[in-house]
């Protein structure tokens, strides 16, 4: 007879004890594709710039399933009706929302898979898992999917004012040190309600709102697009989008076994079946850290000399505009690059990249921020706000980038 205790606790930083509320999902965090979230960097490179920010993916899981329970109590409290199985789904749901990311998040879907976004990845999992737990797992890929035809419980999981950033803010912030990012999660969670099967916030909640918006914004500029972090990231890309150029041409790339899979092999959404998935469920950050440490001494000048700007933050010089880099800007820095190393045009491109960045902390057009007026009434946050910034808020922001060697 198994006497495993499921209902453990957690000690977390941000919200003190957090108790696993059922055995489902403690079964769902023991499992070994879960576990895997240990190992995954939350933020991908911004430890170079933050040095606290080595959080996991592990973490920020835990944390949206907390904010989760606290929604459903609140919900319920406001006499919203939901079934004990809708509970476990939105809590299964939200706990597994991440769980197809690569190694240093975003980072690795631009590399290591060709197309296939980390919620495919996702789902893909979530699918494997139901199948070992023979169906347990049902409705919750159905609000995953955004599908369930209760709309406020598939905004709880994905929307403008979800879980996920509700948590990742708080957290992030917390982590990084930079306390503009800090809002109220509880505060924003308790004066959540449903009106018509949609989210909506109080009106004695805006401000919290307000806040929650103007965060974003900041934390975007400040940390996600911080550009010491956002250099970091192209050169990973760059790195590995390099050693697979050199496995191409039939050059040894030495990395383990699970990398090299990823490496020698073009996966793309048509080609991502179960057993890459497999594969893809033992591939971490630590992979990638130690393929880098290799490849320092690797005869290729590009390969060997990514990796150690990396691994040394001996980064390539970024420069942030408002306006579009010029063609004239673009071709000296190539030149340049190109005569000091002795390079090609080709292998300077890995040394000479432009981009660009877009922050938008709030966007009208899609699953809107609605506020319940005291006099009933339903308006978007945008216009219920008296704030000016708000609609401000609501416009993208479009940076450009010149990356080169210093």
């Amino acid at each position: 007879m198994n006497t495993t205790n499921k209902l453990k606790i957690f000690n977390d930083p941000i919200y003190g004890f957090i108790t696993i509320p059922n055995e489902l999902i403690f079964d769902l965090i023991e499992h070994k594709y879960f576990q895997r979230l240990r190992r995954i960097s939350q933020m991908g490179l911004s430890y170079l710039v933050y040095p606290g920010a080595h959080h996991t993916r592990f973490h920020h899981a835990i944390g949206c399933m907390h904010l989760m329970a606290k929604a459903i109590q609140v919900l319920r409290f406001k006499q919203i009706e939901i079934s004990e199985t809708e509970e476990r789904a939105l809590l299964a749901a939200i706990l597994l929302h991440d769980i197809g990311h690569g190694p240093f998040s975003h980072a690795m879907e631009h590399s290591i898979v060709n197309g296939v976004s980390h919620e495919h990845i996702s789902l893909k999992f979530m699918e494997a898992l139901n199948e070992e737990m023979h169906g347990q797992l049902d409705l919750a890929i159905e609000i995953f999917k955004g599908v369930y035809h209760r709309k406020f419980m598939n905004q709880l999981i994905s929307g403008q004012l979800d879980m996920d950033r509700a948590d990742y803010l708080k957290r992030d912030s917390f982590y990084t040190g930079v306390s503009e990012g800090n809002i109220n999660s509880e505060r924003i969670i308790t004066m959540l309600n449903v009106v018509d099967d949609h989210l909506v916030v109080e009106e004695k909640g805006i401000y919290s709102i307000e806040k929650f918006l103007v965060a974003r914004r900041l934390m975007y500029w400040q940390v996600y697009l911080h550009k010491t972090s956002l250099v970091a990231e192209q050169l990973l890309i760059k790195v590995l989008k390099r050693a697979k150029e050199l496995i191409d041409k039939g050059v040894e790339v030495p990395a383990d076994k699970t990398l090299k899979f990823f490496m020698d092999n073009h996966i793309g959404l048509e080609s991502f079946d179960r057993n890459t998935l497999e594969i893809f469920s033992g591939l971490d950050d630590v992979d990638i850290m130690s393929a880098m440490k290799k490849w320092l001494d690797h005869e290729d000048f590009v390969l060997k000399s990514l990796s150690a700007m990396l691994l040394n933050r001996d980064l390539l010089r970024i420069r942030v505009k408002k306006k579009e880099i010029s063609e004239a800007r673009i071709e000296e820095a190539m030149k340049f690059c190109m005569e000091r190393y002795n390079l090609s045009e080709q292998e300077a491109s890995y040394f000479v990249f432009t981009g660009e960045i877009r922050n938008q902390a709030y966007n009208l057009e899609k699953q809107n921020i609605l506020i319940l007026m005291k006099s009933g009434k339903i308006k978007d946050v945008a216009k219920a706000s008296d704030q000016f910034n708000i609609k401000a808020l609501s416009k993208p922001v479009t940076k450009y980038y010149l990356c080169h060697p210093k």
